[in-house]
C-alpha cells in the first residue's frame, strides 16, 4: 500500500514576511520585497538592488542564539522557518520517534567573513594583489575562528537543524542551484514513502546577497540592473522588457508526514504532496534546453506519478525567474505537456515579488500553492505590462485572482539543467 505524504506545518522567512500568513498577505495584495541593498554596500555594482529580509532578530526562535553566532544568514534563516513549522505541527509531547524523524534541504553555501576579506583585495582596498601574498598568518588571523569554514558547507543548515530539534532520522542535502529545495521535497517523499521516516523536516534556505554572489550573476548576465530608481519594477516575469531575475533570499520549512501518522495524532493537514517529477536537460550550464525537452520531462513525470493528466491541473507555480530564455521555454514545455489546455491554465511567478531566493524558491513557491488551495485565489504575475509574443499564456497579470484551486503544480528549473516539478492538492481523507 503506497504512503500518502501531507504536509502539516509551514513556516518561512523570506522579503515579504517573517511568517507565512504576512507573506501570503503581501504577496495578494501586490507588495514587493525588492529594494535597494542593504547588506553591503553596492552603489559600483551593475545591479544596486535586491529582494532582502530585513530587522530579523534569531533569537526568539532558537534555545541559544550564541550557537549561531558564526552562522551565515542561510542557517539563520533556516532556524527560524524551522522553528516556526514545528509550532505549526503542533507535536504533543511523544508524538513522534525522533529516529523516525529526518531533514532534507535544498541549501546553499553560507557567507562568512573570509569572503569580505578576499573581495577587499579583489576590489583594491588593499595593496596585496592576491591573497597569495598576504600569507598564512594574516587569512588565517582574519578568519579567526576555525568554525567559520564549517558553516559556509551547504550541509551546515541540516546539521544546525537536527542539533537544534534532535532529529536523529535521514538528514541530506541537495544544492541542485534554483531547483534544490524542490528536488529537497520530493525526496523526503520518497524517504517516507520508502518507509525511512515517517517525518521530514524538509525545505530550503539560501542568500547570496554578497559581492562574490552579485558579481557571479552580474558576470553571467543572468540579474537585472534596472531601474535603479524603481527597483520594485525590475523582475518582470513574461514581460517583452525582461532583463534577468532579481536576487533573494530567505527560508521556508514544511514538515511532511505520513498521513497516518499525522491522522493518529490528531494533526492538521494543510495539503497532500502527491507527485514529484524530476530530469536533466544534459545541455548547457547556463542555457535552458531551446526545446523544453528537461522541464516538459520534469512536469510530465509529477503528474504521472500523481496519477492525473493535464486537465486535472487548475493553477500552475512558475519557475518564472524573468530571464529572457527561461520565461520563453518554460513557455514552450507547459505547452508540450498541457496540449490545448494549456492557454486555459492560469499561471504565475511569485519571483516577480519575492524575486529569487535560489536554493529556497521551490519551497516558498509550494507554499505559496498550499495557501493558493485554502484561499481559492492565486498570486499574479506582477510588472506584466507588455506581454511577449513568445510567452502567450495566462500569466495572471498584476494582481491576484479568486481561482477554483483543488490541484496545483510547481515548477523548479536550475543552472546545469536540473528540473524538477511538484503536485499538491487538497487533502480528501
Amino acid at each position: 500500500m503506497t504512503r500518502r505524504i501531507v504536509i502539516t506545518g509551514m513556516g518561512s522567512v523570506n522579503p515579504l514576511g517573517m511568517t507565512v500568513e504576512e507573506s501570503w498577505r503581501n504577496l495578494l495584495a501586490g507588495k514587493s520585497g525588492i529594494r535597494p541593498i542593504a547588506i553591503f554596500d553596492a552603489k559600483t555594482f551593475p545591479t544596486t538592488f535586491a529582494a532582502q529580509v530585513d530587522d530579523f532578530d534569531l533569537a526568539p526562535y532558537v534555545r541559544d542564539a550564541a550557537v549561531y553566532e558564526q552562522a551565515g544568514r542561510n542557517v539563520r534563516f533556516a532556524a527560524a522557518a524551522a522553528h516556526m513549522a514545528m509550532e505549526d505541527a503542533r507535536f504533543a509531547n511523544g508524538a513522534y520517534d525522533p529516529a523516525r524523524f529526518g531533514i532534507y534541504l535544498g541549501s546553499g553555501e553560507g557567507i562568512v567573513d573570509f569572503i569580505t576579506f578576499v573581495t577587499s583585495i579583489a576590489n583594491g582596498t588593499r595593496d596585496d594583489d592576491t591573497v597569495d601574498a598576504v600569507g598564512y598568518a594574516e587569512v588565517s588571523l582574519r578568519q579567526s575562528n576555525a568554525m567559520r569554514e564549517l558553516e559556509q558547507e551547504p550541509n551546515m543548515p541540516a546539521n544546525h537543524l537536527a542539533a537544534e530539534h534532535g532529529l536523529y532520522g535521514p538528514t541530506c542535502s541537495c544544492l541542485t542551484a534554483c531547483a534544490a529545495s524542490t528536488q529537497a521535497l520530493g525526496e523526503a517523499c520518497d524517504l517516507i514513502r520508502r518507509g525511512r521516516a515517517d517525518l521530514m523536516l524538509a525545505g530550503g534556505t539560501h542568500s547570496m546577497i554578497h559581492p562574490l554572489g552579485v558579481t557571479g550573476f552580474n558576470l553571467l548576465t543572468a540579474i537585472s540592473t534596472e531601474p535603479k530608481d524603481e527597483p520594485w519594477r525590475a523582475s518582470r516575469p513574461f514581460d517583452r522588457d525582461r532583463a534577468g531575475f532579481v536576487l533573494g533570499e530567505g527560508s521556508t520549512m514544511l514538515i511532511l508526514e505520513e498521513l497516518q501518522h499525522a491522522l493518529d495524532r490528531g494533526a492538521s493537514i494543510w495539503g497532500e504532496i502527491t507527485g514529484f517529477g524530476t530530469s536533466a536537460d544534459a545541455y548547457r550550464m547556463t542555457d535552458i534546453h531551446p526545446e523544453g525537452r528537461g522541464p516538459a520531462a520534469s512536469m510530465q513525470m509529477a503528474l504521472e506519478k500523481a496519477g492525473i493528466g493535464p486537465e486535472d491541473i487548475d493553477y500552475i507555480s512558475a519557475h518564472g525567474t524573468g530571464t529572457t530564455e527561461n520565461d520563453k521555454v518554460e513557455t514552450l514545455a507547459v505547452k508540450l505537456v498541457f496540449g490545448d489546455r494549456a492557454p486555459k491554465v492560469p499561471i504565475s511567478s511569485v519571483k516577480s515579488q519575492l524575486g529569487h531566493l535560489i536554493a529556497a524558491a521551490g519551497a516558498t513557491e509550494l507554499m505559496t500553492c498550499v495557501l493558493a488551495i485554502r484561499d481559492q485565489i492565486v498570486p499574479g504575475t506582477m510588472n506584466l505590462d507588455h506581454p511577449d509574443p513568445l510567452c502567450d499564456l495566462d500569466y495572471v497579470p498584476n494582481a491576484s485572482r479568486q481561482v477554483k484551486v483543488e490541484v496545483c503544480l510547481s515548477n523548479s528549473f536550475g543552472f546545469g539543467g536540473q528540473n524538477d516539478s511538484l503536485v499538491v492538492r487538497r487533502f480528501v481523507p
